[in-house]
């Protein structure tokens, strides 16, 4: 693989597939990107059946507000495996040259490599940028064979990682199926937790609080009243709903939040303008208003079975607000739509009380160097143990009833 748009063609036992690397979204079109990504082949045994983050609209959105590219350290080199010109898989993948925007955290292993005397950047990263969401990396086309697009799309990988002279390949956020593959492949294999929150069939947000112990169902139900008491109205956006005025309401949340968490915010004004144009049924925005102006928000993004919750932002403080647009009014949502549960997104074990429970996270890992790869298995091995037990913990924390009278 001499050069993005080069063929790589690995033999195989029928036939001869070409990999290529495609130097953005505009190397391929839109209809067979989102057919490899929605694929029954793709998505396995899983129940969402479109993930809207490996959508070509979301992916190319990112391109071509330039939030990814080579300037923001994410430059676009995505494999694309053909057979007879026929696509036979893809997978979204950037050159990097930092570790920043990932929430999967290696900065421990490039300090260790870097002081060792290696080059841990550039790496290729295997994602969707900025976004801690389970979903499918290696996409396949309908009626391909999975396990041999699968190895051909990691050949191609290590191709890119030789050619490129990268360090590592890191498949984050990826699905447990594709996680065992990559495993077998000879990727390290990595865990992580999250929390969710899961609809067991309820039809109100009333029938949800049932479910949750006297005590626990009190403080949700007071921090729901609280967080509207200096008179702030709710509003849902979606699809038509949504304009220019809002998203510029909702930047100025988001850049003052990801300014405070990360120094410089990930997404520009852009992205969210052309997210709104290409895909805008499957988006929600959730706006708090106060005295006729918006005062915080949250945008979510709407598969057919979950709903994601993603950025927040504000620029008044009250309190438990932040609890009230992110995760109650996601359950709401979630409830009125029918969805089957809502991804808030990485870390806060404080969402264990408002109902959301740990989930394990899978990743892989695939490093070039012998030692550094000797020493991060070493340390994947002891760390997997541990967000085992994390999550068997975490599970017992949770403000559902239990089977004691005082729990009830």
């Amino acid at each position: 693989m001499e050069k993005p748009g080069a063929p790589h063609e690995p033999e195989t036992s029928e036939t001869v597939l070409k990999v290529r690397a495609l130097a953005g979204l505009k190397e391929i079109g839109a209809a067979a990107w989102d057919a490899c990504a929605t694929s029954a082949e793709t998505l396995g045994a899983g129940d969402e059946t479109h993930n809207p983050f490996v959508s070509h609209a979301f992916l190319s959105a990112l391109e071509d507000s330039g939030c990814v590219s080579r300037r923001t350290g994410w430059l676009p080199l995505h494999v694309a495996v053909e057979r007879d010109d026929a696509l036979l898989g893809v997978v979204p993948c950037y050159l990097k040259s930092h570790s920043q925007g990932e929430y999967i955290f290696d900065h421990g292993w490039a300090d260790a490599f870097e002081r060792a005397g290696g080059s841990y950047y550039p790496k290729l990263q295997v994602s969707v940028p900025f976004t801690p969401v389970t979903g499918p990396r290696f996409l396949i086309a309908p009626g391909a064979d999975v396990d041999v697009a699968t190895s051909a799309l990691v050949a191609g990988l290590r191709a890119l990682r030789s050619e490129t002279k990268a360090s590592s390949i890191h498949v984050t956020f990826m699905q447990e199926p594709e996680w065992e593959r990559a495993g077998a492949a000879g990727f390290l294999q990595r865990t992580d937790q999250q929390f969710h929150w899961e609809n067991a069939g309820y039809a109100t947000f009333d029938d949800f609080l049932a479910a949750l112990a006297s005590r626990k169902r009190k403080s949700i139900k007071r921090e729901r009243r609280d967080a509207l008491s200096s008179g702030i109205t709710i509003e849902h956006l979606t699809g038509a709903d949504l304009t220019e005025a809002h998203w510029d309401a909702f930047y100025e949340f988001y850049t003052d939040t990801g300014a405070r968490k990360w120094g410089r915010p990930y997404l520009n004004r852009r992205f969210f303008t052309l997210l709104s144009e290409r895909m805008p049924e499957r988006v929600l925005l959730i706006l708090a208003k106060r005295e006729g102006r918006y005062v915080a928000g949250a945008i979510n993004l709407i598969g057919d079975v979950a709903l994601f919750g993603r950025n927040w932002g504000c620029i008044e403080e009250h309190p438990f607000l932040h609890f009230e647009v992110c995760y109650y009014q996601a359950i709401d949502f979630a409830i009125a739509r029918g969805l089957k549960r809502v991804e808030a997104g990485a870390q806060g074990e404080h969402k264990l009380a408002r109902g959301y429970r740990p989930v394990l996270m899978h990743s892989a890992h695939d490093i070039a160097d012998p030692s550094l790869r000797r020493a991060v298995a070493d340390y994947l091995q002891r760390e997997r143990a541990h967000v085992e037990a994390m999550v068997d913990e975490l599970d017992t924390l949770t403000p559902f009833r239990r089977s004691s009278p005082e729990e009830s």
